[in-house]
């Protein structure tokens, strides 16, 4: 089974606009796509309805491609018995993430 990756949006892959949508982050585009071939992506942002559509076809619009949108794979919900709300992933890439080892000084 793939590992899986949960995708921040707003000011991950692009500048922070909300509820506009900023400037491509062409690395961290780049980053993911590449992504795509070892892990099952989830785009996880706290955008909704429209926004969340907006956001959706502007990464299609960027060649990103996503497994799921805010929601745990199938899987995962069959293996934790119900759907939580909080996604799962073996890695989360976000703007506003602090790495636990980094202040564990590991």
């Amino acid at each position: 089974m793939k590992k899986i990756a949960a995708i921040d949006f707003d000011g991950t892959l692009c500048e922070s606009k909300y509820p506009l949508i900023g400037k491509p982050k062409d690395k961290v585009i780049e980053y993911v796509n590449k992504l795509k071939e070892t892990h099952t992506l989830v785009l996880w942002a706290c955008r909704r309805g429209v926004y969340l559509q907006t956001a959706v076809d502007w990464c299609a619009k960027h060649g990103l491609e996503f497994d799921y949108i805010n929601e745990n794979a199938p899987s995962l919900i069959k293996m934790f018995n119900g759907d939580c709300r909080k996604i799962f992933a073996d890695v989360y890439i976000d703007d506003k993430a602090i790495n636990v080892s980094e202040i564990e000084g590991g």
